[in-house]
């Protein structure tokens, strides 16, 4: 007996000693881990990357940019069901345990000793808790080390955080595949909804990702994606979150996934966004843009937008088929399963509703063409092979091209297509309705050009066209093509005029005119586009009116270059205009933008505007950090609500670049060459319009600007590589450009009343005989018209022409241009129209 007490008491003894060791050891252990834990206090002020959204002005989505496609949702803005449903399929005891789940280790454990030696990767049993610390303080390396580290991390994250905080730091963390960061930037990229829409297998789908995203994808391994979703939904059957109905119907529901795309979400959009995107990279930098969560609020007006792109590729593409037809994209092959090979080729992706299709076969009547089959979620190609015909209707336009020279037009299909030609194509029309499994041959155009539409009071960019496709080219000719913009500069020529001392009825000789450019530059001899035709004297009104170049060179030698140059910085056209007289009809380069921002203080009345795509910039945290209206509102803040107050009143500082008087000045003769000058096309929008076309030598550009009281538009209109349009009336300002402004206009103003532009105070409004500007007589009302004079101006009693020309059409020698004046022409300058 006394030997069995001692023998215990040595046990005892031996197992205290073992149990101390064991203790000391852990806790050695603990305190070696312990000790270069990283510090866990960084998750309370935690700033994931967070996507940059764009909108338009009505909310919709523009764009978005992130290189981690994350949105953070705070824990009380997510559903219960996608709670749950990540609790079943990762931590269902989430809310009961400290941050281990002991059990969970002892099963991984088990599993780990019936596999060693398998090479398999050890099953783990990490909690949501322990997901955190992993995904946030730790790396991804497999080891005893990194579990025990998490293991420490998980329960100090408890102690410190609310589980509230800790699952929704888990929830906005984890990544989910296809690009997508948290459940909120998942839910968009799979299914095209918020988080609040999903439905259970939807919901149950996402909560399945953690662990295997890539495993799990949902065409390429659709099968065991149901699988495992459907395990997720018999744990929330299985722990009560889900009524067995629900189960039921969400395991037979299929896997259908919503592709959404990266890039511009506003159709016609994609240059508008592009032009915002580096915006905000010039302000912030790219880790504000990639990662700041900014939310941006753009000027664009999807309408308005739609209506821009639509008239604007009218335009071109009308253009481009009235040269002929330039043949097939390429040759294809068509043996075989030829929607493969077709599929291979690269099409553009933004000018819906044209496809990309192959010829299968022709005849005289029509040719069977077979469509681009579409890319499924994961770039699988779709099984689906559509075709449609092509008839004679269809290629009537198509007229072969030779040497420049345009071949008759097409009577037979096959004329035209050939079995492997790769085209595009899109429905065909008649009386206006689509005709059924008929379609109509089509080209990208070779010829380009741009479109902007601002809101002249304020500068804001309404829409903006940079190109037949942003696909083909993301070259933006809105505001990175310089060309030069012909007579459509010489309402800033005519402004300068105006705005000191000249008058709507001054007389300006058009007559030819030779100027010597000195240093044996040789004479320069500018002349308008009637070549040889001039009409003698006539008033400023007339002379825009016509776009007479000969009037203009005299009113720039009577005013001076540097007077013009002045102007024209302030309206922001040129930052620097030589002293050339050719500057004068536009020789110089300037963008569309700068166009449409100059004649946008044309139509406000002279005020500076500033041009923008941004209205508003707000931070992560829905703080304002960016605005553009800088005006000032008096009494818009009425705490404790409206008290009989006065109403509040807008304080605009802008500078005055132009004398409001002179503005609606120029604006008059504007308007007069919408009604009877070279852009008449434009009249037929029935609506108050003033504006002025512009075409440059050789005709290589054609452009239009103009604007109403409330919308400025700049168009033009041109090769990339410039080579002339055409030749004639034909390749002129008015004849390509205007007419695409008229479309646009009357679909933007079509809700619009006609309102007339504003006369400003002190302007008066003096019958004058419209050939002479001279005052009209008592009773006088044939060809005559309302002119705008000034206060201390009027109609001249007289008439008195600047730049009378000798008897044989030489400017005197007080008149010509001197090699010393600072005014000196470039050799091949005249002839802007």
């Amino acid at each position: 007996m006394r030997l069995l007490v001692r023998f215990m008491g040595f046990l005892f003894a031996a197992g205290t000693v073992v149990f101390l060791v064991g203790v000391g050891a852990v806790a050695g252990l603990i305190w070696h881990f312990s000790k270069d834990l990283p510090d866990y206090s960084q998750l309370q002020d935690y700033e994931p990357p967070v996507m940059t959204r764009v909108h338009a002005v009505d909310g919709s989505l523009l764009g978005e940019y992130a290189k981690e496609r994350r949105l953070y949702l705070p824990i009380q803005a997510v559903p219960k069901l996608v709670i749950n449903a990540f609790l079943a399929a990762e931590d269902k005891n989430f809310y009961e345990h400290g941050g281990i789940d002991y059990t969970g280790m002892a099963r991984a454990g088990l599993l780990y000793i019936q596999n060693y030696g398998s090479n398999r990767r050890p099953q783990g049993a990490s909690t949501i808790t322990q997901q955190v610390a992993k995904n946030f303080l730790l790396t991804n390396e497999v080891s005893f080390a990194r579990k025990i580290k998490e293991a420490l991390l998980a329960m100090r994250i408890e102690k410190t955080y609310s589980k509230d905080k800790i699952l929704e730091l888990y929830l906005n963390e984890i990544y989910l595949g296809l690009g997508a960061y948290g459940i909120a930037a998942a839910s968009l990229v799979y299914f095209d909804k918020s988080v609040n829409e999903l439905t259970v297998a939807e919901a149950a789908y996402l909560a399945a990702l953690p662990k295997m995203p890539a495993t799990l994808h949902p065409v390429r391994n659709r099968d065991r994606a149901i699988e495992r979703r459907n395990y997720v939904i018999d744990r929330l059957q299985e722990n009560g979150w889900i009524k067995q109905a629900d189960a039921e119907k969400a395991r037979k529901e299929p896997l259908a996934v919503t592709s959404r795309s990266n890039g511009a979400h506003t159709f016609a959009g994609e240059y508008f966004a592009e032009e915002v995107r580096r915006d905000i990279f010039e302000r912030y930098g790219e880790k504000k843009l990639y990662e700041g969560g900014l939310s941006v609020r753009t000027t664009l007006d999807p309408k308005i937008q739609v209506m821009a792109r639509k008239t604007m590729v009218a335009g071109l593409v009308n253009y481009d088929e009235q040269q002929g037809y330039r043949g097939a994209m390429s040759k294809l092959d068509i043996s075989g399963d030829w929607g493969v090979k077709l599929a291979e080729i690269k099409s553009l992706s933004d000018i819906s509703p044209w496809r990309m299709a192959v010829v299968l076969e022709t005849s005289d009547q029509s040719a069977r063409i077979g469509f681009q089959p579409s890319r499924e979620l994961g770039g699988a190609i779709s099984k689906q092979r559509e075709t449609g015909i092509v008839t004679v209707d269809g290629v009537r336009w198509a007229r072969a091209t030779q040497g420049g020279t345009r071949g008759k037009t097409p009577t037979a299909v096959s004329q035209v297509l050939q079995p492997g030609d790769v085209i595009y194509a899109d429905p065909l029309y008649k009386d206006g309705q689509p005709v059924e499994g008929q379609y109509r041959l089509r080209q990208i155009p070779e010829v380009s050009g741009a479109m902007v539409v601002m809101d002249p009071w304020t500068g804001r960019v309404l829409a903006m066209v940079g190109g037949f496709s942003f696909d083909q080219s993301q070259f933006n000719r809105a505001t990175q093509a310089y060309r030069q913009p012909g007579s459509s500069f010489k309402p800033i020529v005519y402004s300068a005029a105006l705005d000191n001392g000249y008058t709507p009825s001054t007389v300006v000789l058009d007559a030819p005119i030779e100027i010597d450019q000195g240093q044996g530059a040789g004479v320069w001899r500018p002349e308008n586009f009637s070549s040889g035709k001039f009409q003698g004297p006539v008033t400023l009104r007339n002379a825009l009116r016509q776009s007479l170049n000969t009037v203009t060179v005299r009113l720039a030698q009577d005013i001076g270059m540097p007077l013009i140059g002045e102007y024209a910085r302030r309206f922001g056209v040129y930052d620097e205009l030589p002293n050339y007289l050719s500057y004068a009809l536009g020789a110089g380069e300037t963008t569309a933008m700068r166009m449409v921002t100059a004649y946008s203080m044309l139509a406000n009345g002279g005020r500076r505007v500033k041009p923008t795509l941004i209205d508003r910039i707000q931070d992560r945290y829905g703080r304002t950090i960016f605005k553009h209206d800088q005006r000032e509102c008096r009494g818009c803040d009425a705490p404790g609500g409206w008290k009989n107050q006065a109403e509040p009143q807008l304080i605009d500082r802008r500078e005055q670049v132009l004398d409001s008087m002179t503005a609606y000045q120029i604006t008059e003769l504007m308007e007069g060459v919408v009604q009877a000058g070279t852009a008449t096309v434009v009249k037929e929008v029935g609506k108050p319009i003033a504006g002025k076309t512009g075409t440059t030598n050789e005709a290589k550009d054609a452009w239009f600007v103009g604007f109403s009281p409330d919308v400025a538009v700049a168009i033009y209109m041109g090769y990339d590589k410039p080579r002339p349009l055409g030749k004639g009336n034909a390749a002129t300002g008015g004849h390509l450009a205007a007419p695409i402004a008229r479309d646009f206009l009357k679909l933007a103003l079509a809700d619009k009343p006609a309102v007339p532009f504003k006369v400003p105070a002190g302007i008066k409004l003096v019958r004058v005989v419209s050939k002479t500007g001279m005052r009209a007589g008592p009773g006088e009302t044939g060809g005559t018209i309302l002119e705008a004079f000034k206060p201390g101006t009027a109609p001249p009693d007289n008439y008195s022409v600047i730049g009378v020309a000798d008897a044989d059409g030489r400017m005197p020698a007080s008149q010509q241009q001197q090699p010393d004046s600072g005014f000196f022409m470039r050799p091949g300058t005249g002839g802007l129209y």
